[in-house]
């Protein structure tokens, strides 16, 4: 909501250019306007003398009203607007995430795991009017959060999301079924699931190419994205005896042909994110290529403020005339 001073037809300011040339008129014109009589003395007529000067210059009254009556012709106002917005067009997303131990590799930084969730949370905020839902899967899956239009939740859950929360293996095909099932019964007017791993579905027991076909029914068009960089990365392999991580350099293998399929039988695309830069341009591209339609209505509220410059000109012309025919009498 703004609240702004305006002149509605300031094109009226142009007047002024005439006030100039009747001030001029007005200086060249003074005598005309006093009645001229010739004495021998003017001893008399000391006291008035000021008077007699001051009177030819009421002139400037009406200067200054007619200036205040063209700022009023000009339209002076406050403009008061309010906006109101309407989707028109929602879209209900399912982020669909790996959390096996390959994504704890720190090929990314601080690790992949890490580097989605910080990614995926800016995605998040720059879909203020679509609802969004989580599932995690690794060699299973489950629903994190419903689709809701409830950002913090969402957020919540997204940093909640960690290693060990599912039996390790990538089962690529039951986190998308588990998406699917989420958005199976939306009403909105376009579904998506983005889809991110980074390996090769080794476990679960629904095939990828049939969750592909599910969200193909129910018209769910899904984004995949293959996480790791090209070559080797270090990749946790077994935990040392204090309980944390031992790393080693490991092959990274992602299977892409199999997320291409999945993209293409959908609708959707797939990515290839080999760092943090280009994971970020993945999910902006995402974000672009998914627009949600919105409706603005303005609404727009004037008051006038023409009404005192009116009555302050038409003041100052009775006061001239008050006083041509009171103080000034005798001297016109």
């Amino acid at each position: 909501m703004g609240n702004d001073f305006a002149f509605a037809y300031p094109q009226f300011f142009w007047l002024f250019l005439a006030l100039p040339l009747l001030l001029l008129w007005f200086y060249f014109n003074r005598k005309r306007e006093t009645s001229v009589l010739r004495l021998s003395s003017l001893k008399g007529f000391k006291n008035r003398d000021l008077l007699s000067k001051v009177r030819p210059y009421l002139g400037v009254l009406r200067l200054a009203a007619l200036a205040l009556i063209i700022t009023a012709l000009a339209r002076p106002q406050n403009e008061d607007i309010s906006s109101r917005t309407k989707t028109t067009r929602g879209i209900d997303i399912v982020i669909a995430i790996d959390v096996s131990s390959s994504m704890l590799a720190r090929d990314l930084k601080p690790n992949r795991l890490t580097a989605l969730k910080e990614v995926a949370g800016d995605f998040i905020d720059k879909r203020p009017s679509d609802r969004i839902g989580l599932v995690a899967y690794a060699g299973e899956s489950y629903t994190k959060t419903p689709i809701t239009s409830d950002k913090s939740i969402v957020k919540g859950a997204l940093r909640e999301i960690k290693y060990g929360q599912l039996e390790d293996g990538t089962a690529i095909g039951m986190g998308l079924a588990t998406s699917v099932n989420r958005l199976k019964d939306s009403k909105a007017q376009s579904k998506v699931i983005i889809l991110l791993t980074d390996g090769v579905n080794n476990a679960g027991f629904i095939e990828p190419k049939t969750a592909a076909d599910l969200a193909v029914e129910f018209g769910i068009k899904t984004y995949t994205i293959g996480l790791g960089t090209n070559g080797m990365a270090m990749t946790p392999v077994a935990y040392k005896p204090d309980g944390s991580f031992r790393y080693e350099r490991r092959e990274v293998e992602i299977d892409e042909d199999l997320l291409e399929e999945i993209a293409q039988l959908t609708g959707g695309a797939y990515f290839r994110a080999t760092d943090n830069t280009k994971l970020q341009e993945i999910y902006e591209e995402i974000n672009s290529l998914e627009k949600t339609e919105i409706e603005e209505f303005k609404y727009y509220k004037y008051e006038e403020r023409f009404r005192p410059l009116v009555l302050l000109a038409l003041g100052l012309l009775g006061l001239e005339w008050l006083l041509g025919i009171t103080v000034f009498k005798r001297f016109m």
